[in-house]
């Protein structure tokens, strides 16, 4: 069986969501897990919650026994919970966070299909993910495709007086399929205010890690 066939059974059958799998150089093998996320109620606020260091030794155990049933090679192995930089891989990823400030990165620039306010070259941008407008004359929302708003505003040097009185820079949209997009991240913002709002949470994610 191979090596993300036998992760995810692991994790999933545990009662986790799988983020990503790494190997990284001295025979790492690094496995970031989360709890499973479920759409909240409208009129139910429910509080987060976040993988904990009891969450990681469980899976780390049978991840061990499992792995060693299947001869797959390494020389440690580190579970742990998402980062402030978490990936975006599915739907779901995207449905979950929406509000939040992404990094985003395409697999082809933009071409053709630039603005004047864009480069054509361009493939990163940072903004709030949205989802994107309805489908043109079909009335309903295009389950597939976000967008990302932004504005481009110019760097300040530090110690330069910035006037109350300046415009703000033109808000400028993105709009993308999850099929063109060859990465994309929750922006590493540190904030106090938790993952509700635009900026994400800043505390260091829980990890096990085992020789």
């Amino acid at each position: 069986m191979a090596l993300k066939e036998i992760v995810e059974q692991i994790v999933v059958g545990l009662g986790y969501d799988l983020v990503e799998i790494e190997r990284s150089a001295g025979g790492l093998l690094r496995i970031t897990i989360d709890l499973p996320w479920t759409p909240p109620a409208v009129s139910v606020a429910v509080p987060e919650q976040f993988v904990t260091v009891e969450d990681c030794e469980k899976v780390t155990r049978q991840l061990q026994f499992a792995l060693e049933v299947d001869a797959i090679e390494y020389k440690r192995l580190e579970v742990s919970s998402p980062g402030i930089d978490r990936p975006l891989r599915h739907q779901q990823d995207f449905e979950r966070f929406a509000g939040q400030v992404i990094d985003v990165t395409l697999k082809a620039p933009l071409g053709a299909a630039a603005s004047g306010q864009v480069s054509a070259n361009r493939k990163k941008f940072r903004g709030v993910l949205e989802r994107a407008e309805q489908l043109e004359g079909a009335g309903v929302p295009d389950l597939g495709c976000w967008q990302i708003v932004w504005r481009d505003e110019p760097e300040i040097k530090p110690g330069a007086k910035v006037s109350k009185k300046r415009p703000l820079a033109p808000l400028q949209a993105l709009g993308f399929t999850l099929d063109e997009l060859r990465d994309a991240r929750l922006a590493p913002i540190v904030s106090f205010k938790g993952r509700g709002h635009s900026a994400v949470d800043g505390a260091d994610s829980d990890t096990v890690e085992l020789n």
